[in-house]
């Protein structure tokens, strides 16, 4: 079985602001997508910047054989949510965008606009696969990717910048603390006697304060010595398998010549045991062929493919 997660990068039909400008573009695309996903074969795969739902079911039309196309209905201002494409019928078991209770409103701008929900909905289902039966979430976090006031990409002075980043980091570490709170939903206290996984745009890297928000009780991540050792938050515990994925593939993302690992997949102790490979972009292929991008995602409008890579895990049935 393999699990995957990728933002396939604005996701419209044509003629929209944000997607291609005309059918060729768009079918460039797509194909570029399609053929990716068909070598992946996955069983399930998450997928964030999905602008119009139909688009996705046209790339779910290329693919062959029978998929299953399921999108949040909390989409963002530029329209783009997250959903998942399965070989298994889902159920979906939430579909949400409020942060949890106890949680106050965030400031999200310099007027002091407050926000208490996720820019894009947290969506999570179940499936029946091989025998068993998987829960997964999939999110996709508030960028890091800075935006200014009237649409601008750069700022007047660096205290606006500063601010803004402040602004987006409460929000995205809101947002992570949501998506922990679907992922206890999930879990139920049983990670040790279920599959659970939650997989996403995290907007983040392995050790930031956001994406460690996500593991649970701390002190027996991959690679360390409580690893082996089990103990009573195992129960409750996400595993991060970046440290599963081969070094030089260690990475969804170049932005400005930089590599970053920003898409994550998390599992249960059930399921963290039963891995058997990792990676990102294509299972075999060693280099990764990303584009770099820099801080106005605007100048990719229409490109084919996406700037981002799969990352994947393939895990014993």
């Amino acid at each position: 079985m393999l699990l995957g997660t990728w933002n396939l990068e604005n996701l419209y039909r044509p003629g929209g602001p944000y997607g291609p400008k005309d059918k060729a573009a768009y079918e460039t695309k797509l194909a570029a997508l399609a053929a990716v996903i068909t070598e992946l074969d996955p069983t399930l795969l998450g997928v964030q910047e999905v602008g119009d739902p139909e688009a996705l079911e046209d790339l779910a039309g290329m693919l062959g054989g029978r998929w299953h196309v399921t999108v949040s209905r909390h989409p963002d201002d530029r329209g783009i949510r997250v959903g998942f494409l399965s070989r298994s019928l889902p159920r979906v078991l939430a579909d949400t965008n409020g942060f949890p209770g106890r949680l106050l409103p965030v400031q999200a701008d310099d007027e002091g606009t407050t926000t208490a929900h996720a820019g894009r909905g947290l969506l999570a289902v179940e499936v029946a696969v091989g025998g068993v039966t998987l829960k997964a979430a999939v999110a996709h976090l508030k960028s890091k990717l800075l935006s200014y006031p009237g649409g601008r990409f750069q700022p007047r002075d660096e205290g606006e910048r500063a601010r803004c980043a402040a602004y987006a980091l409460y929000r995205r570490a809101a947002e992570a603390t949501a998506l922990r709170a679907l992922a206890d939903e999930l879990l139920a206290g049983g990670g040790d006697r279920d599959d659970v996984a939650v997989l996403g745009d995290m907007n983040d890297e392995v050790q930031v304060a956001t994406t460690q928000i996500l593991l649970g009780p701390p002190g027996s991540e991959i690679g360390t010595p409580g690893y082996e050792h089990p103990d009573r938050g195992d129960a409750q515990r996400l595993w991060d398998v970046a440290p599963l994925v081969p070094a030089e593939q260690r990475y969804s993302r170049v932005t400005s010549g930089r590599r970053e690992l920003i898409d994550h997949i998390l599992v249960s102790q059930r399921l963290v045991h039963r891995l058997t490979a990792a990676g990102t972009g294509l299972p075999g292929d060693d280099a990764l062929r990303l584009p770099s991008v820099g801080a106005d995602p605007g100048e990719r409008r229409g490109a084919p493919g996406s700037d981002h890579a799969p990352v994947w895990v393939r895990l014993d049935s």
